[in-house]
């Protein structure tokens, strides 16, 4: 009878460690200081080379300083950013030589959702609340130091890496 009533009292205090956020990544935040996501870094100030190419003042106008972090993922691609999609052919038909899919994102969420769905008991039993994002998809995670050296040993130019721990 003691164990019955012993197992019965475990259960209980189990069970309340349920509910709470239910969702892979658990993003609250017990800080109360500023967001760090939030916060966009400003471009060097430079001194032009001639004054006259200074734009006019313009109290609502973009400054120079400003970041521009999709100009910059443009360049950094090696595409024109004043150019548009005309000029950045080169880029274009890189990232689609192997096709496109308009409906990718509706396709991978039906997806995930389908793999969540059938390991819906995932961290049925997480008492610390843990976040489960990384035990929900541990086995779909690359070994990086693996696909180094597969990618070095079939020729290709890879950079270095801290070593392995």
């Amino acid at each position: 009878m003691r164990a019955i009533s012993l197992a019965v009292v475990a259960m209980l205090a189990l069970s309340a460690c349920g509910g709470g956020d239910k969702s892979l990544h658990s993003v609250n935040s017990l800080q109360t200081g500023p967001d760090e996501f939030s916060v966009l870094p400003y471009k060097p100030l430079e001194m032009p080379p001639s004054m006259a190419l200074l734009p006019p003042p313009n109290p609502n106008g973009a400054n120079l300083a400003d970041p521009t972090p999709i100009a910059d993922a443009i360049v950094a691609l090696g595409g024109n950013p004043n150019g548009g999609v005309a000029g950045d052919a080169a880029l274009i038909a890189q990232a689609t030589r192997y096709g496109t899919d308009g409906t990718v994102r509706q396709t991978l969420a039906s997806e995930d959702e389908r793999y969540r769905r059938t390991r819906r008991n995932l961290g049925l039993f997480n008492i610390f609340a843990k976040d489960r994002y990384f035990s929900a998809y541990n086995g779909m995670a690359l070994d990086p130091y693996a696909e180094l050296e597969r990618f070095g040993a079939a020729g290709v130019a890879v950079p270095s890496a801290p070593p392995q721990q």
